[in-house]
């Protein structure tokens, strides 16, 4: 029987989640978690094979958990379920240490052949991954200035570019109003923009966010 917990702040979409995943016969959800916080306690208190992970979270995001999962040498395999398009996160969190990402949006039916995957200590990825990891290795190397971003810095821009203000952000986060000006203040000059129009523009023509 593979063990999972699932960790995602919106509880309409760990009970979906959830139902899909009870449902196979060799899966059991042996705990759910709202944000790290919760996650942490699960962990301590019950053993599991797979944990699946949100990427947007309160407080720690789902890149910060994969983050301190790595750096604590833990043996639990990570598959990341996010609504964020797989060019925006998925490299990310494979670099990270998932063994896996899938979108929300995708095949519900995809998520219990991901679990069963990583449970196995494979990666999984879809084919969309796949050809991205394909044309990274086969075509000359063009970074993006945003792919210089940091994990929190990303995801400063994207929030900022959906429309959301500063203080939206910081409480959404668990931060000061300070610190996610701090790194709003990083992206504009990493990405040579001036003010919250440019990143925008910025984000929607690099596909980070929809017009």
């Amino acid at each position: 029987m593979i063990k999972v917990i699932l960790c995602d702040d919106h509880a309409l979409i760990r009970r979906g989640i959830r139902d899909t995943l009870t449902d196979a016969p060799d899966i059991e959800v042996v705990g759910e978690a709202g944000d790290y916080g919760e996650l942490r306690t699960l962990m301590r208190n019950h053993s599991c094979d797979v944990l699946v992970l949100d990427i947007n979270m309160p407080g720690r995001t789902g890149l910060d958990v994969l983050h301190v999962l790595k750096d604590e040498g833990s043996s639990v395999r990570v598959l990341v379920v996010s609504m964020y398009p797989e060019d925006q996160y998925a490299i990310r969190a494979l670099r990270a240490g998932a063994f896996g990402y899938v979108n929300k949006g995708g095949d519900p039916v995809l998520i219990v052949t991901a679990v069963r995957t990583v449970a196995q200590g494979r990666k999984y990825v879809t084919p969309e991954i796949a050809q991205m990891l394909v044309e990274s290795l086969t075509t000359p190397a063009s970074t993006s200035a945003h792919e210089k971003l940091s994990d929190r810095e990303l995801q400063t821009l994207v929030m900022i570019a959906s429309g959301k203000r500063l203080s939206d952000i910081a409480d959404e986060l668990t931060l000061s109003p300070k610190t996610v000006s701090v790194y709003r203040a990083r992206v504009l000059e990493k990405l040579g923009l001036s003010n919250n129009s440019e990143l925008t523009v910025y984000a929607i023509r690099n596909g980070l966010v929809g017009s």
